[in-house]
């Protein structure tokens, strides 16, 4: 991983990288490799093919930075809130 620039981090694949693996690592989620399979659309020379699940060695895929609000926490359960409130009922 290199640099951070304009929004998106540089990733270099080694042989045997996947999607799935490379979304959890970054954002710790491995159903948001759609974001980086669409992010890196462009090292794919037909834009409606479907991109192989495992990666070969040596791309420079572009990691998106993802702002997350955590502005709103009501929706969210209490352990997982900043400062939980526990009420006894």
């Amino acid at each position: 991983m290199t640099e951070q620039s304009n929004g998106y981090f540089e990733h270099r694949t080694i042989a045997g990288d996947r999607w799935d693996l490379l979304a959890y690592r970054y954002y710790g989620d491995q159903h948001k490799q759609t974001v980086l399979i669409e992010a890196n659309r462009n090292i794919f020379f037909e834009p409606l093919t479907v991109p192989p699940m495992v990666l070969e060695g040596g791309l420079t895929l572009r990691i998106p930075v993802l702002v997350i609000d955590q502005a709103d926490e009501a929706g969210l359960p209490p352990w997982k809130r900043k400062n939980p409130e526990y009420v006894a009922q």
